[in-house]
């Protein structure tokens, strides 16, 4: 049950005396009955509530000494956590100070061992670069022998083809008189044979033409003297009816005579046409025998003429050809001398560029080296310092820890500085780069060897790898 308030407990002791508005002297019976009846239950309800808050009480009490209790022992082993941080402190200080002469002594090897190692780098390097020296200058000799060589072969090539020219020109104008004689001969003897043909062939057809009319003549008397016997035959063996052909006498000879014109118009006909016949046979055959031979006079003499018109054809294209190269030759001396003079003005202008870039990257390199070198000197000894401050017990470690941080800044600005330097040489070293691969991107395209380039990479110049691939200088070691 929950307890009740005080300001309740005043308006209960004030209606003891003033109940519902009346006063005990005046209630009745009853009413004063009622009236303890509440007065009852309100004693019940204060004793329950006078419980309530005892146990409350009792309660509270115990849990605050739990919490004392709890508190007094956190505290103990708030102090012994203390105490344990302070022992642990103690050892850190004492491991930190060993730790520290170690590294003292570990730096000092290093900077021993770094030391010779440079010496045995500078050593190698010289060795190196004296060893490539002497293989370069043995290549630029071999290479001047070469062009040497090879000028000598040129010449002897351009002489050796100058030679095959005129024996060739030579050749083709031998073979074209030849030629021309051939064809002149076989023309004659082309004319020749032609006017021996014609003239036999005259003869023959002469001949043959009176031999023919010799025939003709003794086929006529034959012919006649046949007629004659077949007329007496017929007279003899129609004379019985001689009488009776009288009347058609006339008409039988006029037919007669008629027949006999036409019989002999044939038989001369056919005569002439079995003469003809036969010479055009025997024509024909010796022209068959002679064809062979004249068709491959023919041919011959077309392939000679086509030949000699290809050689006169050759020769006239080798003429123009070897006028097109005598000017173009002309032309191209002309050209070789302005690319050769632009050549050398350009070599001398990239050799005052390259040299000047040379210097200015020399010096700069130069510088950065000093500075870099004075860095690291500085930190070497900022080093020296810091390990001997804190190697010393006397030193406060509040102190200790202030001078390691300002320390810690002062190598961390040293750090930022050496970058900025080895950037700075970087990029110098690039733009060296372009601009000779530049160079030599101009020298290849006139035509200009590179053997005697007297210019080298950045890499080959520093004698070392770029920025970005070197081993951590002292200042990144911390």
């Amino acid at each position: 049950m929950p307890p009740k308030g005080k300001n309740k407990k005043a308006g209960k002791g004030k209606a003891s005396a003033v109940v519902d508005g009346l006063p005990t002297e005046e209630m009745s019976k009853d009413q004063l009955e009622d009236h303890i009846i509440r007065l009852r239950e309100e004693l019940d309800r204060e004793r329950e509530e006078r419980s309530y808050f005892q146990l409350e009480r009792d309660r509270i009490q115990a849990f605050w000494e739990i919490s004392k209790r709890s508190l007094e022992e956190a505290k103990a082993e708030l102090r012994n956590r203390q105490r344990e941080r302070e022992e642990a402190e103690e050892r850190h200080r004492v491991e930190i100070a060993v730790y520290k002469q170690k590294l003292k002594h570990v730096l000092s090897e290093h900077h021993n061992v770094s030391s010779e190692m440079k010496m045995d780098g500078v050593a190698s390097t010289t060795l190196i670069q004296n060893q490539h020296t002497v293989s370069e200058l043995g290549l630029q000799r071999e290479a001047r022998g070469l062009q040497a060589d090879l000028r000598e072969k040129k010449l002897h090539n351009e002489t050796y083809i100058k030679e095959l020219k005129l024996k060739h020109q030579v050749e083709l104008m031998e073979m074209a008189n030849s030629y021309d004689q051939r064809i002149r001969e076989m023309e004659l003897n082309f004319h020749d044979n032609m006017q021996t043909m014609s003239e036999a062939e005259r003869k023959r057809w002469n001949a043959e033409i009176n031999e023919m009319e010799d025939r003709m003549k003794s086929r006529v008397v034959s012919l006649v003297e046949d007629n004659d016997r077949a007329l007496r035959h017929a007279e003899e063996h129609y004379a019985s009816i001689q009488r009776e052909l009288l009347s058609d006498r006339n008409h039988l000879k006029s037919e007669l005579e008629e027949v006999m014109k036409q019989h002999s118009r044939v038989d001369k006909e056919l005569s002439a046409a079995l003469q003809e016949n036969k010479r055009m046979s025997e024509s024909l055959q010796e022209a068959q025998e002679k064809l062979p031979q004249l068709q491959k006079q023919l041919e011959e003499f077309e392939q000679a003429k086509a030949m000699m018109a290809t050689c006169r054809a050759e020769m006239k294209l080798v003429e123009r050809e070897l006028r097109d190269l005598t000017v173009e030759n002309e032309m191209l001396r002309q050209a070789f001398g302005k690319v050769q003079q632009e050549r050398d003005e350009l070599l001398k202008k990239q050799m005052e560029l390259i040299l000047d870039l040379q210097q200015k990257s020399g010096l700069k390199e130069l510088l950065l080296e000093r500075k870099l070198s004075a860095l690291t000197e500085t930190l070497e000894q900022k080093e020296a310092q810091l390990c001997a401050a804190l190697s010393a017990s006397s030193v406060d470690q509040t102190a200790a820890g202030s001078a390691a941080n300002k320390l810690e800044e002062i190598l961390d600005s040293k750090r930022v500085t050496i970058d900025a330097l080895q950037c700075d040489l970087a990029r110098d070293s690039e733009v060296y780069d372009a601009m000779l691969h530049t160079c030599e991107e101009k020298l290849r395209a006139l035509g200009v060897p590179l053997y005697d380039f007297p210019f080298r990479p950045s890499e080959q110049i520093l004698g070392r790898k770029t920025p970005g691939q070197n081993s951590p200088g002292p200042a990144s070691k911390h």
